[in-house]
């Protein structure tokens, strides 16, 4: 990293403590990851060979790997995991970094923390600015109508005439309940009624209004479907242990073999 980044990190050295008893404020060890990414950028065969279209792969892999700490409760392992998804966004942003000045694609690790920092104070009025709320409802209602707002600046920037679709933004590049259980929420909350949300008749159109179902029931569908999926797992593992502690290979087991250890496995 440059000499002028690592002035900067001094000087925030000499701010206020955080109570951890360091005298350093929250964050400061992160100028170390991005001297890490940079030198690593110069210095590693791997990591200098890198694009963004290399690292997407990895992006979607650490998110899933972070899921997954969440969902077993692995709070120790959640700081890391954490580490391996924040490495994502230095790397992305070192990449970007070594464009040359006046490339519209160029941004550094500074630009990315701006954009957000700006999206947030400008989604919470209620908290930077004036605005006053009654609750989370209101709170949600403001953020939808900031977001069109943002969303139609962007179209007129981009040349057109500033009319956009409720349902624009939202990436179909997710997995499919994910995508199913966002599209109907946007839907919803932006007036669309909530009964013409279903089952179309075509291919799909069953898993689609299971998803509404689930939504009505004030569920998540992903984390249900998952947590589903987490316990048919392990009823699979108990019959099969309950199978070898009888003797047999699960991979040997005739259909009728298998109801008997899967009850079996349901009441144990």
């Amino acid at each position: 990293m440059s000499g002028g980044a690592s002035r900067e990190g001094n000087r925030m050295n000499d701010g206020p403590g955080d109570g951890r008893g360091d005298g350093q404020p929250v964050g400061y060890r992160l100028l170390r990851l991005v001297e890490v990414m940079d030198t690593l950028r110069r210095e590693c065969p791997w990591d200098r060979d890198q694009t963004h279209g290399s690292l997407a792969k990895y992006l979607i892999q650490e998110a899933y790997e972070t899921l997954e700490t969440i969902e077993e409760g692995d709070v120790a392992l959640l700081r890391e995991e954490l580490g391996d998804v924040l490495l994502q966004v230095v790397f992305h942003a070192a990449i970007a970094a070594e464009r040359p000045e006046g490339d519209p694609a160029r941004f550094t690790v500074d630009d990315v923390a701006d954009a957000i920092t700006d999206k947030m104070t400008r989604r919470h009025p209620h908290v930077f600015g004036g605005a006053e709320v009654a609750g989370a409802d209101e709170v949600r209602s403001n953020w939808e109508a900031i977001k069109a707002a943002e969303r139609a600046e962007k179209a007129r920037a981009a040349g057109g005439d500033g009319r956009t679709s409720v349902l624009d933004g939202v990436p179909f590049a997710q997995p499919a309940v994910l995508l199913a259980d966002e599209l109907q929420r946007r839907a919803v909350r932006n007036g669309f009624p909530a009964d013409l949300v279903g089952d179309d008749g075509a291919e799909g159109g069953e898993l689609f209004a299971a998803v509404a179902a689930e939504r009505g029931r004030g569920r998540d569908a992903e984390t249900d479907l998952r947590a589903a999926a987490r316990r048919f797992d392990a009823r699979v593992r108990a019959a099969e242990d309950a199978a070898r502690a009888d003797g047999r290979e699960p991979r040997e087991l005739s259909e009728a073999q298998w109801r008997t250890y899967w009850v079996k496995a349901g009441e144990a």
